[in-house]
């Protein structure tokens, strides 16, 4: 790590990141898409490797630096704590995780039909999913 105050820790407040590099045009921030897209007003994706970050190359892999959101459930707890099985239910509908969807609408990058099929029988049923 840096020591010669060129590297900020700024924690996990993405919300200080936007206002630091607001107030700096030559600063380099990092943080999940879901910030750049909802503060495009205010910020500039950076190219990696010529791809610039947006739902189709994040999707498709292209850009380099994108990693998968993964959301792990204790089988043990389904069915005892109240709404976690609706909660399951709800993060995995199509009214959330399909494209167009109220994540996708937060800055989320929907998965592929086929991949999106096995998440959500994964996630509803307690089975475990294979690697991407």
């Amino acid at each position: 790590m840096r020591q010669d105050g060129l590297f900020v820790e700024a924690g996990e407040n993405d919300n200080l990141i936007v206002q630091r590099l607001e107030a700096d045009p030559h600063a380099y921030g990092i943080f999940g898409y879901s910030f750049l897209y909802e503060n495009q007003d205010k910020l500039v994706g950076n190219k990696v490797g010529g791809v610039e970050p947006n739902f189709d190359t994040i999707a498709d892999g292209s850009y380099g630096i994108s990693r998968p959101l993964y959301i792990y459930i204790k089988n043990a707890h389904r069915g005892v704590i109240p709404g976690l099985d609706e909660f399951i239910g709800e993060y995995t509908s199509e009214a959330a995780m399909a494209p167009g969807g109220y994540l996708s609408e937060r800055g989320l990058v929907p998965l592929g039909d086929e991949r999106r099929s096995e998440v959500v029988q994964a996630a509803l049923h307690g089975s475990a999913m294979s690697a991407p």
